[in-house]
């Protein structure tokens, strides 16, 4: 049998420091709850609520402040939209009594008078306090649509980097007809053709061919025989130039059109 050492004698256990903490907690919480409440229902008056009312001032704060602090700690939270807007939430209550508290004191000591500012912000506490609680029990709530979204978010981006299985992107050359120039009118192919016919003469002494304007623009034979037949009606030259043996766009074999 497998010996194991004893723990140490001076070690406390887990459920003893969780004493120590729990009672420490208790301890602050009930003394910052009597400082602070006594100083949120003494501005509370200060700025007109009754004083039948103006416990629920203190009231409502910490009960906001509780709450955010819940849903912003505990596991139970999976909304991570829940959990930071709880997190901000529990700052705000925190900032907001010690705001309060202080301007209870420095009214008290003279430092600062009662104004319309301070009476509409507290006046204004319990409607925010309620919209805001409202809002984080809405976001707590949204477990299912947030993962939903998030499977969609996911779905769309595997998409984006797998691609099409079969067909290409629509407007995109492919096979044959990759590389090949675009002419969107019939007047900017005929310039193109009017351009290649000229550096055939000044390279070669005469016409280009119709399988040179095939070569030249990257066309089909049919549009290639046409666009000869219109250079060679604006010149009033022959349908099909005689071949060349300079001429490398001319193969052996090919038949030549006479008009």
């Amino acid at each position: 049998m497998a010996h194991t050492d004893p723990a140490p004698a001076d070690t406390p256990s887990g459920s003893e420091r969780d004493w120590w903490v729990i009672t420490g907690m208790t301890i602050a919480a009930a003394s910052a709850a009597v400082a602070s409440f006594s100083g949120l229902y003494g501005l509370a008056v200060l700025a007109g609520w009754p004083v039948r009312l103006a416990w629920l001032l203190p009231l409502t704060l910490d009960a906001y402040a509780m709450t955010s602090a819940r849903v912003w700690l505990t596991a139970s939270t999976r909304s991570s939209a829940a959990r930071r807007f709880a997190r901000a939430n529990a700052l705000g209550a925190i900032s907001m009594s010690i705001a309060g508290n202080a301007a209870y004191h420095a009214v008290q000591t003279g430092l600062l008078t009662v104004s319309w500012p301070i009476v509409v912000l507290v006046g204004a506490v319990p409607a925010a306090v309620l919209g805001l609680t409202a809002h984080l029990h809405a976001l707590r709530g949204r477990t299912g649509d947030e993962r939903a979204e998030q499977d969609r978010t996911q779905s769309r981006t595997q998409d984006r980097t797998a691609g099409p299985a079969t067909a290409p992107p629509t407007g995109r050359p492919t096979g044959r007809t990759r590389g090949r120039p675009r002419y969107r009118t019939e007047d900017e192919l005929l310039t193109a053709a009017r351009t290649a016919d000229a550096k055939h003469r000044e390279q070669y002494g005469r016409p280009i061919t119709r399988d040179g304007l095939r070569a030249a623009l990257r066309i089909s034979g049919g549009r290639a025989t046409e666009l000869r037949r219109r250079l060679a009606s604006e010149t009033g030259e022959a349908t099909e130039p005689a071949p060349s043996a300079e001429d490398p766009t001319t193969r052996p074999g090919e038949e030549v059109m006479r008009p």
